[in-house]
């Protein structure tokens, strides 16, 4: 009989799939629905601590904008502070007492201490998992990338030695070395680490001529780069790996799986497709492993990984002339 079930970060799943944190995470009735639809995990909708600082600054203005507006007046209203992360921890808490599911916390500091103290508040809601999200947006020319990375492996190892639930981080591709990168993570014991995030980029809107956010959806080819580091990293950390980006089929998913992911998260085919896609993405697993008549993830977990092919430049760089050469082995993806 064919099972999907797999152990991420010692939390044992019925399946590989994780709903990656997304505003589509962040209201009960999609968790519910989520769980429904038959996801192994879900990744709780992200703490930011730089929402948070804002809306305290709001809040403040708000509050003080007409005090002070003739010589007796010092306050108009009384002295009130923000919430802080109390709301989100309440929701996470609710989220854990109404789903069966694995619920994993998601969050993105700013600080050292911070980082430690919101992994603390957020381990006592009952949640199975903390997933970090390192992104550092660099403000000035002379800090240097390895002292960003030393105050990124700190923080890790805080944080690791103040909760005792399952730690990942979540890292984006823009290392010098990526590799270097994870193999120094996973000296600090953590649990897995996913690869990648896929984060927001400013545009321009060159009518109003002024920066402008917007949300932009990976793609299939998304997945490649995601794909070519699981692919090398497997079978030389110990932490667990869980691919991210462009994850979009059953077909996708298998491919993140045969490079040695143990999991995978989706949002982009969720949005793209709703919550009801889910299934057809496990049936598709299951399908081909039906097929092929694998009968659980870890028969072939890793089977196409650097470490298991027979070609060692298979996740290389390699010569654009060589790959050319081969042409009857390329593979085009046209664009729709």
């Amino acid at each position: 009989m064919t099972t999907l079930k797999t152990s991420y970060m010692g939390l044992e799943l019925k399946n590989p799939l994780i709903v990656g944190a997304s505003s589509l995470t962040g209201k009960v009735e999609n968790l519910k629905a989520i769980e429904e639809a038959g996801a192994g995990a879900i990744v709780f909708k992200s703490l930011f601590e730089e929402q948070i600082q804002l809306e305290e600054l709001e809040l403040e203005n708000e509050l003080e904008q007409y005090n002070e507006r003739h010589a007796e007046m010092i306050r108009l209203f009384p002295l009130l502070k923000h919430a802080g992360p109390a709301e989100h921890l309440s929701k996470l808490k609710k989220a854990k007492e109404l789903l069966s599911i694995p619920i994993i916390a998601s969050l993105n500091a700013m600080h050292p201490d911070t980082w430690e103290e919101y992994a603390v508040a957020i381990a006592e809601t009952g949640v199975d998992a903390l997933e970090l999200n390192f992104y550092t947006t660099p403000k000035n020319f002379e800090v240097e990338g390895k002292t960003i990375i030393q105050s990124q492996q700190e923080t890790l190892e805080r944080v690791k030695k103040t909760v005792k639930i399952p730690v990942s981080v979540k890292l984006s591709p823009f290392y010098t070395n990526p590799l270097d990168v994870i193999r120094r993570f996973d000296s600090t014991e953590i649990d897995g680490i996913v690869l990648f995030n896929r984060l927001f980029q400013p545009d321009i809107n060159i009518d109003k001529e002024e920066l402008v956010q917007s949300i932009t959806l990976s793609e299939q080819t998304d997945m490649q780069l995601p794909l070519r580091f699981v692919g090398l990293v497997f079978g030389n950390i110990a932490a667990d790996l869980c691919a991210n980006t462009g994850i979009l089929s059953g077909s996708d998913a298998i491919k993140m799986i045969l490079a040695g992911a143990s999991a995978f998260q989706i949002v982009s085919a969720l949005y793209k497709n709703g919550i009801g896609f889910i299934p057809k993405i496990l049936s598709e697993m299951e399908a081909w492993m039906q097929e092929k008549g694998y009968k659980s993830i870890d028969e072939f977990k890793g089977k196409l990984a650097k470490k298991n092919v027979h070609d060692p430049f298979a996740y290389q760089r390699a010569q654009y002339v060589d790959i050319l050469l081969r042409s009857n082995d390329i593979i085009v993806h046209k664009m729709p």
